[in-house]
């Protein structure tokens, strides 16, 4: 175990530190309230185009479906019903996909009274920042303000030089630490952390609905076309309407395959109480762990209920962007 002397030596002289990266602790407070008020967004560029690739393949279904099989239809009703409930889950779909990017998944240390890693136990640590750790706040002054007793040793990332709690992973695309980190998707542009999972379960349950409706749609559609006269069934003439109604086949097969394998992932890492990198890295647990249902009501947020299914729980506006930090792969607005 090294002194606490050198410790704050490797810190203070990490090439990741630069004179503008110092954590002032006297601001804390001031931080905590401003980073709470931020959106988080990540600047990637494949994650920003895949984020755009699914919000563009949305539309492309809701066009067929609005364009090419229900308006057309002569029953009004079918239409009517089928209409209000795909556009539904398409909202909500897109609704959850946005929490789910512009959510911070917490980074590394956000969790007031959060244990910290301490050799093959935990260390309670008096106060953190709320949402995103700024890279270096590992600093000299930070680590002697946690007023650490002797001999106790805290983990410092060698990345981001943030100070790193239990069960946090470093994200090389968001460049920070984040707790209970499951994955980084890049479809959401964003980690798959302890505060966005359950947008991104329900992102991936009403993407995989929407698309079963959709299959089904076109399924009745072929149907009514072949009984009838495909100049008919469509505004559009026969062969773009078989072409728009096989690509959408293909994107409903593709995305409902993709989502319900993620949606049913999820589930099962939620009531297991273990994250896909825990998973894969065979992690021992040094937490205890929750029962299933505790595991579902600390994701979702108390008892069973239609809030469950709500991607906009807790949604307020944001305040306007300020100045962006420099070398940060995100913004916060």
């Amino acid at each position: 175990m090294q002194p606490s002397g050198h410790r704050l030596r490797d810190v203070e002289h990490h090439p990741l530190l630069a004179e503008n990266d110092n954590y002032d602790s006297s601001s804390s407070s001031s931080s905590e309230a401003d980073v709470a008020d931020r959106v988080w967004f990540i600047r990637d560029g494949c994650g920003m185009i895949c984020a755009v690739m699914t919000w563009l393949l949305v539309a492309y279904a809701d066009f067929v479906v609005t364009f090419v099989m229900l308006l057309p239809s002569k029953d009004f009703w079918y239409s009517v019903v089928n209409g209000v409930i795909f556009n539904c889950l398409a909202v909500l779909a897109l609704s959850s996909h946005l929490r789910t990017m512009l959510t911070d998944p917490v980074s590394a240390g956000c969790v007031t009274g959060d244990p910290l890693v301490c050799g093959d136990r935990t260390v309670s640590v008096q106060s953190f920042l709320l949402g995103a750790v700024p890279k270096g706040n590992a600093t000299k002054e930070y680590m002697e303000s946690l007023q650490l007793k002797p001999g106790e040793v805290i983990y410092k990332c060698p990345k981001c030089c943030c100070i790193k709690p239990e069960r946090a992973h470093h994200c090389s695309i968001c460049k920070r630490c984040i707790r209970k980190m499951d994955h980084h998707c890049p479809w959401v542009n964003n980690c798959v952390g302890e505060k966005n999972q359950r947008f991104f379960v329900l992102f991936t349950m009403y993407i995989a609905l929407s698309s079963v409706h959709a299959l089904i749609l076109c399924g009745l559609q072929f149907i009514s076309c072949v009984r009838g006269q495909w100049t008919e069934c469509s505004d559009f003439s026969p062969p773009i309407t078989v072409i728009l109604l096989i690509f959408l086949c293909l994107e409903g097969l593709l995305f409902f395959t993709f989502t319900a394998v993620m949606f049913g992932t999820q589930i099962h890492s939620i009531c297991n109480d273990e994250t896909e990198i825990e998973r894969l890295k065979s992690e021992k647990p040094t937490w205890e762990r929750r029962l299933r249902w505790e595991g579902m009501k600390s994701v979702f947020g108390g008892p069973p209920s239609l809030l469950w299914m709500n991607p906009f729980v807790g949604f307020r506006f944001r305040r306007l962007p300020t100045r962006p930090r420099k070398g940060s792969p995100e913004f916060s607005v």
